[in-house]
């Protein structure tokens, strides 16, 4: 009988498997290595970890950057939620509100249209940075212009900034101020607003005149245009001042009228006059700046309906307090067409300044948000306190102005995160 070694064996075994490890690693690895050339694995990025505020550099490829650019957030579209913060200012914080906006100051006595936030239906909306927007036109000057709606806003945006830095008023002009500019020392910022309630050459009605406005709808308003030259961006604002009675004209020859009983002259109505006097100043913007080769940035915040009910001049005009939910009110009828005008007439001076570079023109387009917020007017409240004295048969209602705080901040909110969006493109075109 014959016995085997077991130890004899595995030794056998082992001498054998050391023998054939390096002949197999000669064998694999020309494979991996042609494995890797062909199909190259990705690198696994390592933890790292930020400390508040801290700068830091992240490399995205060409083909992320042309994604994210190609994808953006659409802040226009969404539903407005319940936000337990609240605003940034209020009517005792702000010096700058207008008093026929501060409805708190007012006696306004619900509170609860001031804790909403616009949710974006792709995205969050940040909360405004008054420090970002701020750094984001240092030593620059930016000018609203149009009807009083291009106010409203700037009056919002001052309030913003004034949580940060304190604004001085170095030029006023004009009967109701309609002619001002505020200067921020701490940047060196010029924000101004211009009245010009068509943006072209117009004659507004009066008692001592006639009682229609007279628009001259290929010539830019050389009132705000005259300073183009001094201007870093533009927003522009207009629509309602297109509903009142006027008389158009277009060179020496009278074009139509929008409701003159007693002229002799062709009804128009207004889209078409809104839409020439849109393109007659965004060309003219793209002219005198592309032309010179001295880039502008433009953007139109679009048309912010009114949300009367009942007539104008009666108490509760706009009595609601509470946002409209989500699908409760369509935007169409004159809002719509009025939003569409504006988007067009953008979309078709971006094609034209992009022949000459260096000019940036985008839509704020609010309409539908602001559609949603019948709750946010001053209503009876543009008057200090209307009900003290026990509720009036006729009582004047503001539904078409916003309250200062409110919805209007939202406007400012989208402009920051446009500005920070052109600044992104900048820096990844140098």
């Amino acid at each position: 009988m014959r016995i085997t070694n077991p130890f004899k064996d595995q030794s056998l075994s082992f001498s054998l498997t050391k023998r054939l490890i390096p002949w197999t690693l000669y064998a694999i690895l020309p494979i991996a290595l042609l494995r890797l050339y062909f199909y190259p694995l990705p690198f696994l990025p390592s933890p790292v970890t930020e400390l508040p505020n801290s700068n830091h550099i992240t490399f995205i490829s060409h083909a992320e950057k042309e994604q994210a650019f190609e994808t953006p957030c659409d802040y226009f579209n969404g539903k407005w939620i319940r936000d337990r913060r609240g605003p940034l200012y209020n009517g005792t914080t702000c010096g700058t509100i207008k008093e026929g906006q501060n409805c708190i100051n007012h006696g306004r006595p619900d509170s609860g249209y001031l804790y909403w936030r616009w949710k974006p239906n792709q995205c969050n909306l940040p909360r405004f940075e008054p420090n970002t927007f701020l750094q984001l036109i240092e030593n620059k000057h930016v000018a609203f212009v149009g009807d009083s709606m291009a106010r409203n806003q700037l009056e919002s945006l001052l309030c913003l900034l004034a949580t940060a830095s304190t604004p001085n008023l170095v030029h006023r002009n004009g009967e109701d101020n309609k002619f001002r500019r505020w200067h921020f020392p701490s940047h060196n910022v010029s924000v101004s607003v211009y009245w010009s309630p068509f943006l072209v050459h117009g004659v507004e009605k009066s008692n001592s005149g006639p009682n229609h406005n007279e628009l001259y709808l290929d010539h830019v308003d050389e009132r705000w245009a005259g300073d183009m030259d001094q201007m870093d961006l533009i927003v522009l604002s207009i629509g309602h001042w297109f509903l009142h009675p006027a008389v158009y004209y277009e060179g020496d020859s009278v074009l139509g009228c929008h409701y003159c009983p007693g002229l002799n002259h062709t009804e128009i109505g207004f889209y078409d006059v809104l839409r020439k006097a849109l393109r007659t100043t965004l060309n003219s913007v793209v002219d005198r700046r592309g032309g010179k080769g001295n880039g502008i940035d433009v953007i139109v915040t679009t048309f912010s309906p009114a949300h009367f009910e009942g007539e104008w001049d009666k108490a509760g005009a706009c009595p609601k307090i509470k946002p409209y939910r989500n699908g409760e009110k369509q935007l169409e009828g004159m809002d719509a067409e009025m939003r569409k005008i504006e988007i067009e007439e953008v979309e078709d001076a971006q094609e034209k300044a992009n022949k000459f570079g260096g000019i940036r023109l985008e839509a704020l387009d609010v309409t539908k948000l602001a559609l949603l917020r019948p709750d946010g007017h001053p209503g009876p409240y543009m008057y200090p306190f209307p009900f003290a004295n026990g509720v009036q048969e006729r009582v004047q209602n503001d539904c078409v102005h916003w309250c200062l705080p409110g919805p209007i901040d939202t406007w400012n909110e989208i402009f920051l995160e446009l500005l920070k969006k052109w600044e992104e493109h900048s820096r990844t075109e140098e």
